[in-house]
């Protein structure tokens, strides 16, 4: 009986080793509770957060909870209430359509009704499960989740869509530890 238990936990061991040396990173486990439920893979949203907000922090490339585009620029504040000022000035002098915010940079001209204010974009949970939500409708319209990425950052397609592909497979490549490639439908 002994040695069966031994053996037992020797082989769960074992297979734990294997599954990790298969992932280079596991994502946070708030994109594995969020992404679940939405159908989508957490490597998938992580991916997609490094993307659209990822900072260096000591080194390593990290999504950052508080950051904005404003018309093309990229804006990251130490904390919520800095970025949810900032948030509110922006929307009123460039127009919502022209502000991506949190940690998905999701659009708040496209996608603000998914929130109760814009500010509830900052929350880091409510902007990934907003950002889990169009990824999954993205994916529903067909395709490997690095076209529906793509989709998620421009559904109208085209080169920017392209360029986009190409750099999230990079980010998914890195979490992964799988190489992907990023190809034009």
């Amino acid at each position: 009986m002994a040695t069966s238990v031994a053996r037992a936990l020797l082989f769960c061991g074992l297979l734990l080793s294997s599954v990790n040396a298969l992932s280079a990173e596991v994502p946070p486990p708030a994109y594995q509770l969020i992404a679940l439920p939405a159908g989508v893979p957490s490597e998938v949203l992580y991916s997609v957060a490094l993307q659209e907000s990822g900072t260096r922090l000591r080194g390593q490339l990290v999504p950052w909870p508080w950051t904005l585009n404003v018309a093309g620029a990229g804006y990251r504040f130490a904390t919520r209430s800095d970025a949810c000022t900032a948030l509110i000035a922006a929307i009123n002098t460039a127009g919502p359509h022209r502000v991506d915010v949190g940690l998905g940079q999701t659009n708040i001209g496209a996608n603000g009704h998914r929130y109760s204010s814009p500010c509830e974009g900052l929350d880091p949970y409510k902007n990934l499960s907003v950002t889990a939500q169009i990824l999954a409708e993205q994916k529903s319209k067909g395709g490997d989740w690095i076209t529906a990425a793509g989709r998620y950052h421009r559904p109208a397609g085209g080169k920017p869509a392209a360029r986009y592909r190409r750099d999230f497979a990079k980010h998914l490549s890195r979490v992964t530890g799988i190489n992907l490639m990023a190809t034009t439908p």
